[in-house]
């Protein structure tokens, strides 16, 4: 039956997914996934629940469950990573998360018999990569983006190190995260099913802190230390594989080891560079055009496309090419760098920083303002707020730049932020 007139939990879970900065656009395929994904029992469930993180009593009260049966569904979802449950303090926190970056990787992170994975990696093919209105949404909507790009850090030189911060380098990420977990990459994962994946490396991706904790008390991540988590970023820096993670500084969710051919970001890169749709390490490649000799190896290292051949306009040697790079649309890897074997290339900073949100708050409350989406996320089952949650959001409005916080005021049309955003200044 088609989407348009189905009605029923699928279509209550569709509507909930979409109250997300980043949608999920109604299609028959997104309905077969959620089939699989989810009992319609659960969800309807799953359709009531708020946005921001929650506790088993809150959503006993939303439910209008007994507290038992609410643990027990929600450790059932959680034990099949739709929610992430993370333990602090001897309290358990639920958060549904997102389709990307979330329950739709999750399922595909481990190989498991109690769904059809193949079914289902054709399924997000068809969702992803032939109807392509999900990924618009995910990677083009509003100027911030869900992922970033890490320098590839054998490319940096002495005086690049002075310039590189530390939420810029992967290796510093792994060091320093509560928890590390490594899974099968989705991306390739979802390529085998179609007989389309490259051989780089499948159990490679990595999860830190929070949804680690969960993913590997849940069997779909394996916990590593700091020597193995960095064994397994050198593995990744050999195969030239593009280190993709969430687009935040403090306590980074997912660094996931990327190849040209089968990874979403890239493949979405490719297709929409001029419209940005992953952001940009802070530096970018410069040719020393007295040392290419026009081999070709930066092009074929390349991701997106943005490193090409071009004449270099000598009479004397008139098949003789060189290395030109597209500025508008490199991500700042710098793959290119380290497979050029004639050092003519070396990276050099941007002329303009790349700003990254400092938290997954400050992040999505920057994607709802530039989205449209900001009423979602702040009066989504608003009783469940409290007073901490609140004030976070809050706190990232009155410190965004002056049109930033109009585009709120006019999104949450409340003379009460009107009033803070005219007479607060922070």
């Amino acid at each position: 039956m088609s989407h348009t007139t189905l009605k029923s939990g699928y279509t209550e879970l569709v509507d909930r997914l979409n109250r997300f900065p980043q949608g999920a656009p109604p299609s028959d395929t997104l309905y077969k996934i959620l089939q699989i994904l989810f009992s319609e029992r659960e969800a309807q469930l799953v359709a009531l629940l708020p946005i921001k993180p929650f506790t088993a009593e809150k959503a006993s009260r939303v439910w209008k469950m007994d507290l038992t049966e609410t643990r027990k569904v929600l450790d059932e979802l959680s034990s099949r990573a739709i929610l992430v449950d993370v333990e602090h303090e001897g309290k358990t926190t639920y958060t549904l998360p997102p389709p990307m970056a979330g329950f739709f990787e999750f399922s595909m992170m481990r190989l498991r018999g109690d769904v059809d994975q193949k079914v289902l990696g054709e399924l997000f093919y068809q969702y992803l990569n032939v109807e392509e209105e999900f990924i618009r949404e995910l990677f083009v909507r509003g100027e911030t983006q869900l992922g970033r790009v890490f320098v590839h850090e054998p490319a940096l030189s002495q005086e690049n190190i002075l310039h590189v911060l530390d939420y810029e380098r992967a290796s510093e990420i792994i060091h320093t995260a509560s928890v590390r977990g490594i899974g099968v990459c989705y991306c390739r994962h979802k390529m085998m099913h179609m007989e389309r994946n490259c051989d780089a490396p499948m159990d490679i991706c990595m999860t830190f802190n929070g949804t680690a904790q969960s993913l590997t008390r849940h069997g779909y991540a394996r916990a590593v230390d700091v020597r193995e988590g960095l064994d397994l970023l050198q593995q990744a820096y050999e195969r030239n594989l593009v280190q993709f993670g969430e687009n935040v500084r403090e306590r980074v969710n997912f660094i996931c080891n990327c190849c040209g051919c089968c990874c979403e970001a890239m493949i979405a890169a490719r297709k929409f560079g001029m419209l940005n749709p992953v952001h940009t390490s802070n530096f970018m490649p410069v040719i020393d055009e007295t040392k290419c000799n026009g081999c070709g190896k930066c092009v074929n290292a390349c991701p997106v496309e943005a490193m090409t051949l071009v004449s270099s306009n000598d009479p004397h040697h008139p098949k003789m090419k060189k290395a030109r790079v597209a500025e508008d649309v490199c991500l700042g890897c710098g793959l290119c760098v380290r497979t050029c074997s004639h050092d003519g290339l070396s990276l050099r900073s941007r002329p303009q920083r790349v700003i990254t949100p400092l938290n997954s708050v400050h992040r999505t409350v920057m994607m709802a303002i530039e989205r449209g989406d900001l009423q979602n996320l702040v009066f989504d089952n608003r009783v469940l707020w409290n007073h901490r949650a609140l004030a976070a959001v809050l706190g990232v409005i009155l410190r965004l730049p002056p049109i930033k916080q109009a585009m709120a005021s006019r999104q949450f049309k409340s003379r009460y932020i009107e009033y803070l955003l005219t007479h607060i200044r922070v």
